[in-house]
Formats: C-alpha cells, structure tokens, sequence
C-alpha cells in the first residue's frame, strides 16, 4: 500500500546492509535498531510505541536465536516482523454479532475521516456475507451529510433510514433511537449507525456521540480514523477512548501517499484493535485487517493469502475449472482469454493486486507505468476478431490482422502484441496446470518450486578449450548457471534474502485448489 511506501523502502535498505554478514555484532545490531528506529519516526508512529518496539527488536536481535542461526540477518527480518504484528494488534478480531438481531454497528470519529462512505462500505461488504443491513443517517449536522449517506446506499444496494433532512434539523439522538426500532420491526439484522463529527475534538461532539451510544446500546462502535493524519492520531484517538469508548478501530485512505504512522500506533496506545481498512475511493475498496499480513507488506514479503481471497470472491469456481482443463489439453482461446481478463478485472485495481506480491517493493516504478486501461484495449481488439480467428489465431494473416486493428481503433503492432501476449500466457498456464511454475520475465526462479522444464545436462568441471579467452568465457558461463540454479524470486538475493518471499506451501496448496487442481 502507498501509505507504506517510505517506510518499506527505509526497512527494506536497513535490511540489505545485514545480507553481506554472516554473524551480527553488537555493533551491527545497535545500528539496524538505529536505522528502524529513524525510519519509525520520519513515518509519524509515537514516539513510545518506537521506542518499546526498537527495545524489544534489540533484545531479541542481541539473543541467542540470531547468534546461533545460521542466517543472522533472516532472523532480524523474522523478528521485526514478529515486533511489527505485535503493535498493530496482534490477533485479527472480528466483528461480535448480538445473539438476537440487530446487531447495533455505531461510527465514531472526526469530521472528513470518511465516516458516511465508509458505512457504505461496510454496508456492502456485510451484504456480501448474507446479512441485511440498514443504514442509519444520524449525522444531522454536516450539510447534505443525510443526501450523501442516501446515495452511498443506493451504490451499495442497502436501505437507508433518513426521516430528517438534516443540515441542522432534526435530533440525532432519536433518530438513531428510531432507526434500531424500525430495524427490529423490518428484520434487519444489522444496523449501520452514521454519526456527525466536527473538525476538531470539542466537548459538543463528545456529547452528542456518547447520548447516542446511550440511546442504542451499540454491540460494536468502530472509531474511524484518517490514516494520513499522522502525530495527531493519537490524541484524537485517546479523546475518542475517554469520551465515548469504542470497541474497535477502522483505516480510512489507507491509499493514501501519507507516511502510515496511524496504523503503527493506534492499536497499541489505545488497546483496541484494528478490524477495518479502507483501501480505496470504490465501495468494494474495504478489507478486514489482519496484522500479520499488514507486516508483511510492510516488510515487502507481499500478501498471497488476500490475493487468493480477492480471486475467491470474484472469479467462478466451475469456470476456472474449465479454464485450467483448456489450459492443459491446448484448448486455451482468445475467448476464454477475454474471459480471464474480464474476471481480472473485476477484482480491482491489478496495480493493487500486484503489489501483494513477494518483492514488488523493488518494482515500484514498473508498477507505477503500468497502465489498467490495457485491459480495454486487450477487449477491443479481440472483439474485433471473428469467432474463427479467436479459435485459431494462428490464421491471423497480415489483412486480418490489419482489418482487425482499424475495427478496434489500434494499430497492428498492438495487434501482434497482443496475439504474442496471449501465446506467451498459454504456455505459462500450461505449465502451471500441469504442476510446475513457470519462469517470469524479470524475474528469477521461485526457490523450491518445481518446474517443468528438462534438466540440464551434467557438464565436466572445468574446459578443455585451448584457447585461454575461451576457456575463460566457458568456466565464466558455468559460474552464472550455478547462480542461476541457486538464485532467489522475486528479485531477492539468494539464500541471503529477508524472509521467505516464495508462497509457502498452504498458499501454493490454496491456489492450487482454487485453479480446479
């Protein structure tokens, strides 16, 4: 995620300085502890959450499970990973559901910390798990907040509530009094109370949030918070705490070019968890938080496990099923290739789903230039072709391909990209149906994972090439092919590399199962 960004990349130099040694000294812990805690501080975390996370991370570090491993500089990584769970929560926690509907789910938090699209979000995000939620417009205070919280919920096909029209008319209080009763008379299950907030903490908005907690007995009251509002989080968090009590915590712009420091802190200062991020401006742009997951993206480790989820919930199992059955018999075509496409995008932003990756914290600039509108032109050009050539696009002939580029409004070298594009996917989803994992591009070998490739033949030590620039050229290729064999993905370097970049085998089993093997 953007928020991290700096803070990722000052770790992720911190760490690449320990790589080159084999055995960590005082003296080299002492400076890694220096650097994380600099990096900490320049990303807006409070100053005594850094300062018990670096004592912790030096204890450890200086103790017998770096001193007696045999990869040093791994076991920091482990061990500020381990730290870095630990404040932003520990445990994921879920949302406590009342034994007898509605559960009452009341928003707190200052004003243009995206309360009102946030219950939206939450809303929908319920709605997809089977539940019926209502929401409840009691922020009578902000001006259209009651018209905005109305069309958020038609996007998100819940009802809204909303029997005043706000602008300072009408008592919160009852409404959202009300709007619990009229949920219990129409079985809805869940109710979203939207509150008002101010732009600052006063004694005025404490007031009327904790009359309303009063009045609906919430089960849980989520406090909602700016991620990018940096130092000022705590205090306004510990008002919050102190004034009207919550039961857990929600990210909004998360997205956000902001330096992070809220979510390092706020779980450890105030004892309440984070359970909610807000990832994006769409509506589907919201995800449960898992602390161990969010280190790990920190630390550029990536995030398959929300990757898999993500493809769960938008890709058709049955479908995929019969995709990976193509895959294997060479059945594959621009059609099901369209469909794919389709599907990947129906999952979101792809530069998102990207950057879960193991090591995409060194391709941020390739992630950046990474236009999603391809996935348009990848439609209008294949929606050009007739049924034959997406069959068969080994009959795409120059006319064709020419005919097909001035119907979809691109060029033919977009056209031959395209088609090369497709062959290339083909063969790399062959493989992987069959078991294996293909080489990426720019990539190097996935360490420990199976290939389908032939093995390479046994060579004799050494050339018998009598010309000495040869020889040397001969002996200098065996070096790189032994590098190459042993080298680490994703960019890492070899056996030195922080963390385990490469899925474990519950993820690649996940996945597995998920492509219908």
């Amino acid at each position: 995620m953007a928020t991290f960004g700096t803070l990722s990349d000052r770790l992720a130099d911190t760490f690449k300085n320990l790589r080159t040694k084999g055995k960590l000294s005082a003296a080299d812990v002492d400076g890694t502890v220096r650097e994380i805690r600099r990096a900490l501080l320049d990303a807006d975390v409070a100053l005594d959450v850094v300062k018990d996370f670096t004592g912790r991370v030096r204890e450890r570090a200086l103790g017998d499970e770096v001193s007696k491993a045999l990869n040093p500089a791994q076991q920091v990584v482990q061990i500020v990973n381990d730290e870095l769970v630990t404040i932003l929560g520990g445990q994921q926690r879920r949302l406590e559901f009342a034994k007898k509907p509605p559960t009452v789910i009341m928003l707190a938090g200052l004003q243009g910390a995206g309360k009102t699209t946030l219950a939206g979000k939450l809303a929908k995000w319920l709605k997809k798990d089977g539940h019926t939620p209502l929401l409840v417009a009691s922020d009578l205070q902000r001006p259209n907040a009651v018209n905005q919280l109305q069309v958020v919920g038609e996007q998100a096909g819940v009802p809204v509530y909303a029997p005043e029209p706000g602008n300072g008319v009408g008592d919160p209080v009852k409404v959202a009094r009300d709007g619990v009763r009229f949920a219990e008379q129409k079985l809805y299950d869940t109710v979203i109370v939207d509150t008002a907030g101010r732009l600052g903490v006063d004694a005025e908005l404490m007031k009327q949030a904790s009359n309303i907690r009063k009045a609906v007995d919430p089960d849980e009251v989520l406090f909602v918070i700016d991620a990018m509002i940096g130092q000022d989080a705590v205090a306004t968090a510990k008002a919050f705490l102190d004034g009207v009590d919550f039961t857990g915590v929600v990210l909004s712009k998360l997205d956000g070019d902001a330096r992070g420091g809220a979510a390092l802190s706020i779980a450890s200062v105030t004892g309440r968890p984070i359970m909610f991020a807000s990832t994006g401006e769409g509506l589907d742009d919201f995800e449960p938080f898992h602390p161990d997951r969010m280190a790990s993206r920190i630390l550029d480790l990536g995030d398959i496990l929300t990757l898999i989820e993500q493809a769960q919930q938008n890709f058709d199992e049955e479908e995929a099923r019969k995709v990976a059955e193509k895959f294997a018999t060479d059945s594959f075509t621009l059609d099901d290739f369209l469909k794919q496409m389709q599907q990947l995008r129906g999952m979101g932003s792809i530069k998102k789903m990207m950057g879960m990756l193991p090591g995409m914290g060194q391709m941020k600039e390739q992630l950046q230039n990474f236009d999603e509108r391809e996935i348009v032109r990848t439609e209008a050009i294949i929606q050009s072709m007739t049924t034959a050539e997406r069959t068969n696009p080994k009959i795409l002939n120059g006319s064709r391909r020419l005919r097909i580029a001035k119907g979809s409004g691109m060029t033919v070298t977009e056209v031959n990209a395209l088609v090369n594009r497709f062959e290339q996917a083909a063969k790399m989803m062959k493989t992987v149906a069959k078991g294996g994992v293909p080489n990426i591009p720019g990539m190097g070998p996935v360490p420990g994972a199976r290939t389908n490739r032939p093995k390479p033949q046994a060579k004799k030590k050494g050339s018998r090439s009598g010309n000495p620039a040869k020889r040397a050229a001969e002996n200098a290729g065996a070096v790189e092919t032994q590098a190459a064999a042993t080298g680490a993905g994703f960019g890492l370097g070899g056996g030195s590399s922080s963390g385990s970049a490469a899925p474990t085998e519950a993820e690649l089993a996940e996945l597995q199962k998920f492509l219908g093997r």
